[in-house]
């Protein structure tokens, strides 16, 4: 419930809210990349960025910082793993950065949303954080990377003996029925020497294609998308695709006031009995 500060004695303008909600979206994790060795090992997903939402308290006069997320770095060509996305916080509330993809027979890292693990043992996928994300598919059961996960769902497993990478986990809808999704997982790699192999596609919310003989997908800018993993196909070395970057959506009834002032350049819309504030980038609000 979004409660009316008292405006000030004599003041003759609307109040200054003292709750708004917020949307808040860490950075993506980077998929991995994949070798051109003769076991050509295809690659894990990137994670989503942790995603949260919900109410806060905010006093008028008060500067709250707003810091959004980075996303991390698809890892270099030659079989190398992914970077984890950075945090995304506001208001004393923070979400963990997306878990990058693991590379050959390594574990995705654990992040908001857990990086899909590369194909051959020991490439499991990352944990997510709980109310933020969910885990990513494990890669060591087949020749192909797991999926990233997402915000709403886990990667599926890559099914043993299959050169398919899974699909990255599916994102969160905000605000309900806007029919906008983020933090969707990376896609991993497929094995593309063999008529059966196949990519995995990117989680519905931003998150990026996985590869077999293309170049892999990035993460969503502003959606928290995890990065695709890069498929596996002799004598070709891919790197990554890079997890896309976090956001800040802050909004409240339009009955109160405008903030007093901003940094970071949000874009403000005033539509549908809401006046948003959307950070794509670092910056600062006060009311």
């Amino acid at each position: 419930m979004i409660v009316a500060v008292k405006a000030a004695l004599g003041g003759g303008g609307p109040a200054a809210p003292s709750s708004v909600e917020y949307l808040m979206v860490a950075g993506g994790g980077g998929g991995a990349g994949s070798a051109s060795s003769a076991t050509d090992n295809a690659a894990g997903g990137g994670g989503a960025g942790g995603m949260k939402s919900g109410s806060t308290s905010v006093t008028a006069g008060t500067t709250y910082t707003i810091t959004v997320g980075g996303g991390g770095a698809g890892g270099a060509a030659g079989n190398n793993s992914g970077t984890s996305g950075t945090a995304s916080s506001a208001f004393s509330i923070s979400t963990t950065g997306g878990g990058g993809g693991g590379k050959t027979s390594t574990a995705g890292l654990s992040g908001g949303s857990g990086g899909g693990g590369g194909w051959g043992a020991g490439g499991t996928g990352g944990a997510g954080t709980s109310g933020e994300g969910s885990a990513g598919g494990s890669g060591a059961a087949g020749f192909a990377g797991g999926g990233g996960g997402g915000k709403s769902a886990a990667a599926a497993n890559v099914g043993a003996g299959s050169y398919n990478g899974t699909a990255g986990g599916a994102g969160e809808e905000w605000p309900a029925s806007s029919g906008v999704f983020y933090a969707g997982g990376g896609g991993g790699g497929g094995y593309t020497n063999v008529p059966a192999g196949g990519t995995g596609g990117g989680g519905t919310g931003g998150g990026g294609g996985g590869a077999g003989n293309v170049i892999p997908t990035a993460g969503t800018a502003n959606k928290g998308g995890g990065g695709g993993g890069a498929g596996a196909r002799t004598g070709t070395s891919t790197a990554g695709g890079n997890g896309g970057k976090g956001v800040i959506v802050i909004r409240y009834a339009d009955t109160f006031a405008d903030a007093a002032s901003t940094t970071g350049s949000p874009t403000y819309t005033n539509t549908g009995g809401y006046k948003t504030y959307t950070f794509n980038d670092t910056g600062s609000i006060t009311w």
